[in-house]
């Protein structure tokens, strides 16, 4: 019988690609408010615990989260995953030394997963227990790792197969959004008490994905309510775009705003965010993603028309493009 992995896994890190290495500084250290650990002409890299490294960012083209870190429990909980890996046909490969000491880990082994988002696996972070100096009062990482994905796919059910049978992930909840005339169909995964790691989107009734980059947001979770509001008042003073301005979404109650990353990409902060407990907890589907606030920043009608122009043709040429899937 199959070892259950449920609560025994969590996102470790993100490795980043950008050539914008001035500007996710500024967003990084000096808007969000993370401990800069390293940052020169080829790699940013950031602390918000006792992990040497949980944000990476590499110079390079693709202007887009290249990997993430999987966090698993212990030796045996990766061998169970690599087993399950083999099973499935995905090719696991292990990482070379030098970018294991990139990442902060001892060792890591990669699979590539849905929409070629690197899969990284490790056991065990290098830690450094000197003093934080961040902006931010604190995060919440631990057990239930430091944030969460949300990914637009065309392939919803291969993806969702992916973290179901290779992590045992749960389905939490399911949101149904309106925007700029489409349909979202929205499914929240938790591989542990965390309410979601990932989050899958699919456009309902069209086989397009209008989001350019692997992911369409991260996720990161401040420890107090001033950690939330003076992180977007930094950002905003540092003349970042954001994509959502505060508010609550009504499935985990968290309060959070989305800002536009350098490289295309939203990262959202949030705070006091429900944990599920499994005893009682119900799926339950909820019609819009937020009970209050989280409107786009004020644009003109030019830039509202060039948005949304830009969505529906990236969604348009997406339908003559393949997507990724592992399985």
């Amino acid at each position: 019988m199959a070892q259950d992995i449920f609560g025994a896994s969590s996102m470790g890190y993100a490795v980043i690609e950008s050539e914008r290495m001035d500007r996710w500084r500024a967003l990084l250290k000096a808007g969000i408010g993370l401990h800069e650990a390293q940052a020169d002409s080829e790699v940013l890299a950031y602390r918000m615990d006792q992990h040497q490294r949980r944000i990476i960012v590499k110079r390079g083209a693709a202007e887009d989260l290249v990997a993430v870190g999987w966090q698993l429990r212990d030796k045996d909980t990766l061998n169970e995953v690599l087993q399950r890996l083999k099973k499935l046909g995905i090719e696991a490969t292990r990482g070379s030394a030098s970018q294991a000491a990139e990442r902060g880990v001892r060792e890591f082994w990669e699979v590539i997963g849905p929409k070629r988002l690197a899969v990284e696996l490790f056991i065990e972070p290098l830690t450094d227990d000197g003093p934080l100096e961040m902006l931010s009062p604190g995060f919440i990482t631990g057990e239930m790792g430091m944030g969460h994905l949300a990914i637009t796919s065309r392939k919803p059910e291969q993806m969702r197969r992916f973290w179901q049978e290779v992590f045992d992930a749960r389905h939490s909840d399911h949101i149904v959004e309106r925007i700029a005339g489409v349909t979202l169909d929205i499914d929240f995964f938790r591989v542990n008490p965390r309410h979601h790691s990932i989050a899958i989107a699919v456009v309902k009734d069209l086989p397009m994905d209008p989001i350019r980059t692997r992911i369409q947001h991260m996720n990161l979770l401040t420890t107090s309510v001033s950690g939330l509001t003076d992180a977007f008042l930094r950002c905003r003073k540092l003349g970042f775009e954001m994509a959502h301005e505060i508010g609550e979404h009504p499935n985990d109650r968290e309060q959070s705003f989305y800002v536009m990353t350098p490289s295309g990409f939203e990262m959202e902060l949030g705070w006091n965010a429900l944990e599920v407990n499994e005893e009682t907890w119900r799926t339950t589907s909820y019609k819009g993603i937020s009970l209050w606030g989280h409107k786009p920043e004020k644009q003109t009608r030019w830039k509202k028309l060039t948005t949304n122009l830009g969505n529906f043709g990236r969604g348009f040429r997406s339908l003559f493009n393949t997507e990724y899937s592992p399985l």
